[in-house]
């Protein structure tokens, strides 16, 4: 039997719906992926536009552990910062987790190590778990009355434990290092039990990685020339305001002139700040509101004018507002105090206030007034950093045509008399921390300790922290020896009590480790 002969036009139409039926399979494939492109496109999308921020309802808790705004500008995602221990572990000394660099943990309800440090907050970013620093970072400190105690972590007195200099450095250094490659670090994270799917992977590649190492090696490049003009900055201090010089304006570490890149100072209390309102703040007291003072400082530790929560900050504010000191457990000899109470409300009390039981009394008539650097003599390199051309920015750009806009800064010549509210958790002394002890305080500024050692938490019957001497050549086994000798952290000035008699001094002392 044979097939009956295919007609020109029958092999036309066979031709055309051949073709019809190719163009019908390739739409249809067409169509198939542009769905699945589709749906991995909404997945993505929704991925990365997850925006949501962890809330405490515990003010302490808050203030410990919740953001302030500076994770979406200054963070680290949260997986690199779990998996550099393993990765940098000579930079963490074989430590798991960061308190190689004084960062302080709690443990939780059931006597486990919480998974993040007083004063890291974390927060999402585009999809992306995102920890940086919050108030506590600076303002958290430990004591303990003998060495074999256990150490009290309080809130609000300054962190005598961080070298947030040492953090920065090895924070840098991820910028250039392979190891944070992607497939290196991939690697650790599972080790480490963090587990990526495909598309985390790939939005790992394309986007957090690349964004977040451009971010760092702007930082770098911007803040590291600055930190190699200056001595180490050591535990319990940072520079207030050149950072934010270079990052926020711009300016270049070079253009700064020589007097005025060291303004490294210890770090502050905070305790019942609603008292202060209207004294002159910061160490130089270059500012009088509360407010800006607090942004300030939250721009110091990586908010922008975008990123900053206002209302979280404002939380911490009112809480800071009436907290008191926890009481000294210093327990001198009472006459000594009553002796040493009158000496001080003599001499002292005009210029600080004074310490009335249990009760700090924020009342003199020079408290909070900027004392001439010519009459009080201490190290002037914190108050030169703060330069008249930083504080014209500060008020032109910072919160620019917004109900923040700052307009209370000014250039002082001199140092604030501050209120001295919980006095024994707050050595090393004067604003640079370059004084271990308050009997050392009543000293002649020639027979202070030359270098000492800071970063220890045990206590000092003389006021402050145990500071042994130390040779700066020789780093000690434990802490930091901070050397008076290097520009910024000078020992002299406030000879205030140090003419006083033996006996005098002692009652004085005995007085003081009461506040």
């Amino acid at each position: 039997m044979t097939s009956e002969p295919v007609t020109a036009v029958e092999a036309w139409r066979l031709r055309r719906n051949w073709k019809i039926n190719l163009l019908a399979l390739l739409a249809a494939i067409l169509l198939v992926l542009f769905l699945a492109a589709l749906v991995v496109g909404i997945i993505v999308l929704r991925r990365i536009s997850d925006n949501s921020t962890p809330h405490y309802a515990d003010i302490v808790e808050h203030f410990k552990y919740g953001s302030i705004g500076a994770e979406p500008s200054s963070g680290i995602p949260y997986a690199i910062w779990k998996v550099l221990p393993a990765l940098y572990p000579d930079e963490f000394e074989g430590r798991d987790d960061y308190s190689a660099f004084g960062f302080l943990y709690e443990e939780d309800e059931a006597g486990r190590r919480r998974d993040l440090p007083v004063g890291i907050s974390q927060r999402k970013v585009r999809g992306v778990e995102v920890v940086w620093l919050n108030c506590a970072t600076c303002h958290t400190g430990t004591w303990r009355a003998e060495a074999g105690d256990a150490a009290k972590i309080t809130a609000a007195m300054p962190s005598n434990n961080l070298d947030f200099g040492r953090f920065v450095r090895m924070v840098f250094r991820l910028s250039t290092d392979p190891r944070l490659a992607p497939d290196r670090l991939f690697e650790v994270m599972e080790e480490q039990g963090i587990e990526l799917d495909a598309l985390d992977r790939l939005i790992w590649r394309i986007g957090v990685l690349p964004i977040f190492r451009e971010g760092l090696l702007q930082t770098r490049a911007s803040l590291l020339p600055l930190m190699d003009m200056q001595p180490s900055w050591g535990p319990g201090r940072v520079d207030t305001f050149n950072p934010y010089k270079l990052l926020q304006f711009g300016v270049e570490a070079s253009a700064l002139t020589p007097e005025e890149r060291i303004g490294v100072a210890d770090l502050p209390a905070v305790f019942d700040q609603r008292p202060r309102e209207g004294m002159n703040l910061h160490w130089d007291g270059n500012n009088a509101s509360l407010s800006e003072r607090n942004l300030s400082a939250a721009i110091g530790a990586g908010v922008t004018v975008e990123s900053v929560d206002h209302e979280a900050i404002e939380r911490v504010a009112d809480w800071l507002g009436d907290l008191k000191p926890p009481a000294s457990p210093h327990k001198p000899d009472p006459s000594a105090v009553e002796r040493g109470k009158v000496i001080y409300m003599a001499g002292c009390a005009s210029c600080h206030g004074y310490q009335d039981g249990d009760v700090y009394v924020f009342d003199g008539q020079h408290i909070g007034v900027v004392e001439p650097i010519a009459r009080l003599g201490t190290d002037r390199a914190r108050l030169d950093s703060y330069t008249e051309t930083f504080r014209a920015q500060q008020l032109e750009k910072l919160f620019a045509g917004t109900p923040y806009q700052f307009k209370n800064f000014k250039k002082t010549d001199g140092y604030a008399n501050l209120p001295l509210d919980g006095l024994w958790l707050r050595g090393p002394y004067l604003h640079n921390g370059s004084v271990p002890t308050l009997a050392a305080l009543l000293q002649a500024p020639e027979q202070r300790l030359k270098a000492f050692v800071r970063g220890m938490d045990v206590l000092d019957p003389d006021g402050g922290f145990v500071a042994p001497g130390c040779a700066p050549a020789e780093p000690p086994a434990k802490g930091y020896c901070f050397d008076t000798s290097l520009p910024g952290n000078g020992s002299g000035g406030h000879a205030y009590g140090v003419d006083l008699p033996e006996a005098e001094k002692a009652d004085l002392l005995a007085y003081l480790l009461t506040f």
